[in-house]
C-alpha cells in the first residue's frame, strides 16, 4: 500500500514539474514573439534564416552521430555559452 502512495506521488510530482516547465516556455514564447517579428523584419541578409538551417543540421549530425561515445560534463551542461556551441 506504501509502494502505490509513493507512486502516486511521485506521478503528481512529475505532472506538476511538467506542467511548470510548459507553461514558463509557453509563456516565454509569447513574450518572445514581437522580439522575432522585428528581427525577422531587420534580416535583410538572410542570415538569421541561414543561421537555424545550420544548427538544425549541427543537431541533426549531432543526434545521428549518437554522441559517438562523448561523454558531456556538468560543467558543460551550467556553462553561459553551451548554446553557442554550433557556432564555429
Amino acid at each position: 500500500m506504501q509502494t502505490l502512495a509513493v507512486d502516486i506521488a511521485t506521478a503528481f510530482v512529475d505532472d506538476a514539474a511538467a506542467f511548470v516547465i510548459g507553461s514558463g516556455r509557453a509563456l516565454l514564447r509569447l513574450a518572445m514573439v514581437p522580439i522575432d517579428r522585428i528581427a525577422n523584419a531587420c534580416d535583410i541578409a538572410g542570415v538569421l534564416t541561414e543561421r537555424r538551417a545550420t544548427f538544425r543540421m549541427w543537431q541533426a549530425n549531432r543526434a545521428r552521430a549518437g554522441h559517438e561515445g562523448r561523454r558531456f560534463s556538468l560543467l558543460g551542461r551550467l556553462s553561459p555559452f553551451r548554446h553557442l556551441a554550433h557556432l564555429t
